[in-house]
């Protein structure tokens, strides 16, 4: 109940005054049974501006930092996370992705919508990068369609670092389902996921025109520290991602 008033009377009026969002093709979205909403991940604000539009709740795996935060700031950010439904996942040990991959197939068996963010941090540059191939463990695994998602302009609103967003436009774009079912019984074949992956991250680029860049965030953000304490200007190698769809190498992607 406190999720659809959050949506509907309290935070969505609000997000809806201060980012004026445009929404293209929120007609891709199934409005019954599971399926995966697979975004680019810039800013924050991406946790509650696109399941501020969306015509049904949708669940989203959310770090574990998020809900064991310290003092009265991190309970009152834990009890949100959970209020609204989110999924907290330990993101370290061994099994962490399994663990994440677990609960987004029970959410998926349920026949709700899961949210995702293929490359399993915010972009620190806004640029995209490299996914992780959970996103189609899941879509293998439970058989469902995966919807493609461009947040564009969170990035220049509230970068990583901010506290509050700036007032200003963006725009959400939906693409159509990408069906794996070509691919059922495969979900443990690591060169399959991987396929799938990158055809989901390409679609991502295509919506959004960011540039690509060929490496998991977290080591393109460790490499880039290196180069500044260095005293170097840093370099990221940009080229497209090896779609299953026959993608190409490109620095930026137009719709």
């Amino acid at each position: 109940m406190f999720y659809y008033v959050l949506k509907y009377v309290l935070l969505g009026p609000l997000l809806r005054l201060v980012f004026r969002p445009r929404i293209e093709g929120l007609e891709n979205v199934p409005l019954e049974g599971a399926a995966i909403v697979a975004g680019n991940h810039l800013s924050f604000s991406d946790h509650f501006v696109m399941p501020a539009i969306l015509k049904r709740r949708i669940t989203f795996l959310a770090k574990a930092e998020y809900f064991t935060g310290p003092g009265l700031k991190g309970r009152l950010t834990a009890a949100f996370f959970h209020s609204v439904g989110q999924i907290p996942v330990d993101r370290s040990g061994k099994g962490a992705g399994q663990a994440a991959i677990d609960e987004g197939l029970r959410v998926l068996r349920r026949g709700e919508l899961l949210g995702i963010y293929p490359e399993g941090t915010r972009s620190h540059d806004g640029r995209l990068y490299k996914g992780r191939v959970g996103v189609a463990a899941m879509a293998l695994g439970a058989g469902v369609k995966v919807v493609p998602c461009a947040m564009v302009g969170t990035f220049e609103l509230q970068p990583p670092g901010r506290k509050l967003p700036r007032m200003g436009r963006v725009t959400i774009r939906f693409g159509e389902p990408l069906d794996f079912s070509r691919f059922a019984g495969m979900e443990n074949e690591r060169t399959v996921l991987r396929a799938a992956t990158d055809e989901i991250i390409h679609e991502i680029l295509r919506l959004s025109g960011q540039e690509y860049v060929d490496m998991y965030a977290p080591d393109a953000k460790a490499a880039q520290a290196e180069e500044r304490a260095r005293g170097k200007r840093p370099k990221g190698r940009s080229r497209g991602p090896a779609s299953g769809a026959g993608s190409t190498g490109r620095r930026r992607a137009g719709r």
